[in-house]
Order: structure tokens, then C-alpha cells, then sequence
């Protein structure tokens, strides 16, 4: 009888450190991808980062009279060396993405701009890069959300103390960006 005991006793004891593991191996694998899901972003914030330059080279050509549009522009790129963490890396990105949207506006008035292979080129590149980014800080919130929730239910919650995990900050869009855009459409008279 004694030895059926202890044998229970281990069992339950194996059963329980396995229900242990299985608790922090989930809370590990959550954290891990909400970094994952910030590095993302930040790749892909550098390949737009590192285009910019590019791009303004090329304009600077052609917009002669434009250098207010294309100092915002490296303005906004330098404030994105500044930015941490997700709030602050949300304006600088939001700054990035008004100048950007500014100089392809501004690019309409030039068509010899418009028709450069290399203006196209870099335009569709970082047009593209910013459909990826927002892709990505879409998974990156639902990474955050999931990490979030986890760490507050019980079991977790228990273990998530031990783990020293915290609540992660979601990226969210500037207050600039929610805000209708004014359209106007001009008459000809």
C-alpha cells in the first residue's frame, strides 16, 4: 500500500511539474513573439529609412524650388533615428508617412519627375514598404493582445510574476492620423 502511494505521489508530482513547464514554455513562446513581431516592424521601418535618401536624390533634381517638402522629409527620416518604443516609434513613423505623402503629392506637379524609372522605382518600393509595415504592426497588436490577456489569466498569471512579464504597449496611430482628411474640390469657372 505504501509503495502505491508513493508511485501516486510521484505521478501527481510529474504531472504537476509537467503542467508547469507546459505554462511557462507557453508564456516564453508569447513573449517571444510579440519581440519578433517588433523586430518586424523595425526591419522593415529601416528599409523605409533607408530608402528615403534615395529618393530625395532624386527629387532634388527635378524641385528646385521644393526644399521645404524635401527638409521635411529628412527631418522626419532623422526623428526616426530618435524614436523608442512603440509610441514614440508610432509619431516618428506618422511624421515619416505626412512628408512622404506630401512629396509624392508635391511629385505630381513635376512630370519629368513623374516619368524618371528611378522616381517610379522608389516610389512603388517605399509605397510597398508602408503596406508591409501596417501589416506588421497589425500582427505585432494582435501579439501584444494575446501577450496582454495570457498574462493576466489564471494560471498565468501566477507564473507571468516569476517571468518579470508586463503588460506590452500597442502601437497606436496618431491622434493626427484618425481625423477625416478635408476634401475640396476645385471648380473651374
Amino acid at each position: 500500500m505504501g509503495i502505491v502511494l508513493l508511485i501516486g505521489f510521484v505521478l501527481a508530482a510529474v504531472i504537476a511539474a509537467g503542467y508547469c513547464i507546459g505554462i511557462y514554455n507557453q508564456l516564453v513562446q508569447i513573449k517571444v513573439n510579440v519581440d519578433k513581431s517588433w523586430a518586424n516592424i523595425e526591419v522593415l521601418e529601416k528599409q523605409r529609412y533607408d530608402e528615403i535618401p534615395k529618393l530625395v536624390k532624386v527629387c532634388e533634381g527635378y524641385m528646385q524650388y521644393e526644399r521645404d517638402t524635401l527638409q521635411k522629409v529628412i527631418e522626419a527620416r532623422s526623428r526616426f533615428l530618435t524614436a523608442k518604443g512603440p509610441s514614440d516609434m508610432a509619431q516618428a513613423s506618422s511624421e515619416m508617412g505626412g512628408a512622404l505623402k506630401s512629396l509624392f503629392a508635391l511629385a505630381e506637379a513635376y512630370p519629368d519627375l513623374k516619368a524618371n524609372q528611378n522616381f517610379n522605382q522608389l516610389q512603388g518600393r517605399v509605397s510597398a514598404l508602408e503596406s508591409e509595415i501596417a501589416d506588421r504592426r497589425e500582427f505585432y497588436n494582435d501579439s501584444v493582445t494575446i501577450n496582454n490577456a495570457r498574462i493576466q489569466q489564471v494560471p498565468y498569471i501566477f507564473f507571468s510574476g516569476l517571468l518579470k512579464m508586463a503588460e506590452r504597449e500597442m502601437y497606436k496611430v496618431a491622434a493626427e492620423e484618425k481625423a477625416s482628411p478635408e476634401i475640396k474640390f476645385a471648380m473651374p469657372r
